[in-house]
Formats: C-alpha cells, structure tokens, sequence
C-alpha cells in the first residue's frame, strides 16, 4: 500500500464548486471534512448516546461525544509522533510533511465519527439489535412466507450480525440525506480509516486470528461504496494503516477513562484500582528480568501522585491520585501505541499486520487489565444489569412495533391504520434514502432494505428519544 492513493481525497460526488472556490478556501479537503461533521445533526446526537452510563445526569461522566472528542485528540496526537519518526529515521520517501498533515487531519475526523453508528445505549444496543433478529427473523411471515426466505445469505447474516461500524459507515456515506444519496461526502481516506474490519457479514471468523475479520465492517447494502473505495485507495480489503492507529486511539480512551468514571460514580475504589495495577506491575518487572526494560510502573506511579495528594493537602487525595493516574496511563499508552506502529511499519503497509498496536508492548497487559477490570466490576455489576433490563425492554418494543409495520410499506391496501401512524414516525431521510436505494431492485433487497430502514431509524435515536418513544406508545407519562 502507498500513501499517495491510500490518502484519496475523492469524494462519492464531486463538488461543482470545488474550482470556483478554491482561491478562497485554503483547507484541505480533509479539513473540509473536519467542518462536515462538526456541523451535522449525527455527530450532535452523540452528546445523548450512552458511553457506559445510560442516561447519567452527572456533567463528568462522559457520553458518546466527549469520548469521540477524546479519541479525535489521541488520533490527532498519536499522528504527529508517529509522522515524526517516519521522517525522523527515513522510513518511507514516500511520506513527507504534506503526508504527516494529512494523516493527522483524517485521524481527527475518524475520531469524531468512528462511533456514529452506535445506536442508543451503547454497545448492548448493538446486542439487543442482533438477539431481536436471531429471535425473531425465522418467525416473520410475509404473503404467507418465512420472511427469510426471501432473503439472501448475507442479507440474514447482516441482521444476525449487526455492527455499530458498519452503521457508521452507512450513516456518512449515505443516510445523512443533506444534498443528495451521497450522505456526508465525506474523502474515501477517511471513510477508509473508520472500516475497522473490512470484511462482509459472511466472512467474519473471529478465531482466523487477524483482527479484520473479527467482526462486520459493511452491509450488503452499502457493498458498493465499500468497493469503491477500496479500489480508489488501494486497500484492496486489507486494513487502512490508519485504522490500526484509530483502533489504538479508541483502547486508549475507554479503557483509561471508564476506570475514572467507575471511580467517580463509585463501582471502584482507589484500593481496588491499586490492587490490580499491582498484578500489571508485577508481570513488567518480571518481563524485565529478560532484559526488556520499562519506563511505566503502574502501581509505583498510582502510590505516588496519592503521596502528592496528601503533601498538597488535597480534600480527596484517592480522587487527586486516579484522575492523575488516568493522564498519565493516556501518555504511556500513546507512546507505546506510537512504537508499535514504526516498529511494525512494513508489515502494516504490506497488509500482513493481524493485531492490534498494543500487543507485543508493556502497554499490552495494562490495556488488557483495564478493560477487563472494567468489565468485571462495572459492565457486570447489578446497577449496569438492571439498567440494561429496561433497556433490552425498550429496543424490543421498538423494533416489534417498526419490523411488523414496515413489512408492507410499499403496498398501502395491507397496512394496518397503526402501521401507517408508524410508519409515519420514521425520518423522511431514511425512508428517502430506502426509496433511492430500492428502486430496480427485486422483493428479497427491497424487503432487506425495509428491515434496514428500521435500523436506520432506531440507530439515529439518541437514549432519551428511544426512552420517550418507548413511553408515549405505551401511554406511560
């Protein structure tokens, strides 16, 4: 791969204004991009989607929002090491200053919008979303058939295997209906970075043990501009070297800052995030022992910022210690990521680079630890069960109601006067998206694209808006 097409600054359409203004307007088209989404309605949305903590009414926890800000600042952040040390050590003559610039413009972007698609309440959104369809797609009938019968392979396994990436990259490339069927516009370098996994439904294996075919990363619908855009930057379906650093950027967000906002919503204490960094630290001196020097002692640094705390007479020298810790962790973590990536360089631009940039490096069993302590005691605790409960509640009403009501949306005379209320409910930018990318087609794809037009509309709810629908077509005040 070569950086000179894999940073295609095309575009699905071409602006009829891009000459005229070109004497005004000095930004690049990947800073173009940056104001596209700054200024759309979607990227807004995710101040309401829930990051951990669904419908949290604190201002500190984060949301999807402030965590996509933070992934955009890492990206951006990891871009200019690891563009300074491939000039630095001359590793590409390829790749210049310009290149550098670009890369880090793309890596902002990418933050902002690589959980665009998620729908309301996380990732157990996604969740409940698959379990509805592997429960309920072999039970719909449709003129007196199983509904899946008119469904092709892929078509089955996109909705048994719903992804929160794949929607994202049919939310810029196609539903965000501003001008035209072209979504955002946004460059095909960009909408390449944002595919972590850039395999279709049915060619997911999630024990090959290359990390691109861990999950979905495009639905059948949205094959072409998925093959497009390989084609134009040259990936030829293999990762985008970006979306190695994107993906480094998103572990270091979520697993350094769910640990702090488990501490400040009380799932964790001061004693037990020390306990477990005890065991990281454990295992680094141990590695070391082999003549693999660290620079990063993650209980050492922990104890020390709680002994400044208590020096500066702080009113809470546990908190003084984690949300110093938290920053610290960030740093170490950038650096690592930044190493992993120049030391892999050739594998990663050969295509042959199968994990992700943590692994092989001191960072690997911190990053590990976090996120699995985060699991255990926050994901899996009673308070995160229960919430989850109401909210599977919820997403099965919605997509009962919305499934069944969209099964006859082209033909008037079968719906129900409950269905046409329904459907009425559902975006005029979806449902004009559906009626762009329907037509031509047969009965299987239109009906696969109906199902999809559900998805659509419930991915584009934030937590309150699903919550409220959810009430006032129950009556509930």
């Amino acid at each position: 791969m070569k950086w000179n097409t894999l940073l295609s600054s095309k575009r699905s359409r071409i602006s009829s204004t891009k000459n005229t203004n070109k004497k005004y307007d000095v930004r690049s088209e990947f800073e173009k991009d940056y104001h596209r989404i700054v200024g759309s309605a979607s990227f807004r949305r995710l101040q309401d989607k829930t990051q951990v903590f669904p419908l949290d009414k604190s201002d500190f926890i984060r949301t999807r929002l402030t965590h996509s800000l933070e992934v955009s600042s890492f990206a951006h952040s990891l871009a200019e090491t690891i563009g300074d040390d491939i000039l630095k050590y001359h590793m590409d003559d390829n790749f210049t200053n310009k290149t550098k610039e670009d890369i880090g413009h793309i890596l902002q972007c990418a933050g902002l919008i690589h959980d665009i698609g998620n729908p309301p309440f996380g990732h157990f959104g996604e969740e409940a979303i698959r379990t509805w369809f592997r429960d309920n797609l072999s039970k719909i009938q449709y003129k007196d058939e199983n509904l899946a019968s008119y469904l092709s392979l892929q078509m089955k396994e996109d909705l048994l295997n719903f992804e929160g990436n794949a929607q994202a990259l049919r939310l810029v490339s196609k539903l965000h209906y501003l001008v035209d069927e072209h979504g955002m516009n946004l460059t095909y370098a960009l909408l390449n970075t944002i595919i972590k996994y850039p395999v279709s439904s049915i060619e997911v294996d999630k024990h090959s043990g290359d990390i691109r075919t861990k999950k979905m990363g495009y639905n059948y619908a949205d094959k072409d501009v998925f093959n497009d855009i390989m084609e134009e930057t040259g990936t030829g379906g293999l990762r985008h070297p970006l979306t190695f650093i994107l993906e480094a950027a998103d572990d270091i967000a979520y697993c350094s800052a769910d640990i702090e906002d488990a501490f400040v919503k009380g799932f964790l204490t001061y004693d037990m995030i020390l306990r477990e960094m005890e065991k990281c630290e454990t295992i680094i001196r141990e590695r070391e022992k082999d003549g693999h020097p660290s620079f990063f002692y993650p209980a050492t640094e922990l104890k020390e910022f709680r002994k400044r705390g208590l020096k500066n007479d702080e009113e809470n020298p546990d908190e003084y210690a984690v949300k110093n810790f938290t920053i610290r962790v960030q740093g170490f973590l950038i650096r690592c990521a930044s190493y992993s990536f120049t030391k892999n360089y050739k594998a990663i631009m050969e295509g042959t680079y199968k994990t992700d940039l943590f692994e092989g490096t001191f960072a690997e069993g911190i990053v590990s630890s976090l996120k699995r302590f985060a699991y255990e005691e926050v994901f899996c605790s009673k308070f995160i069960y229960k919430m989850e409960i109401a909210e599977g509640v919820m997403m099965n009403f919605l997509l009962d109601k919305f499934v069944n009501a969209i099964l006859y949306y082209e033909d008037i005379t079968k719906q129900t006067d409950m269905d046409k209320r329904l459907i009425k409910l559902i975006s005029s930018n979806y449902k004009r998206a559906y009626e762009v990318a329907s037509k031509g087609k047969d009965e299987g794809e239109r009906l696969y694209l109906r199902l999809l037009l559900v998805t659509d509309y419930i991915c584009g709810m934030t937590d309150s808006f699903a919550k409220r629908l959810y009430q006032d077509l129950n009556g509930i005040n």
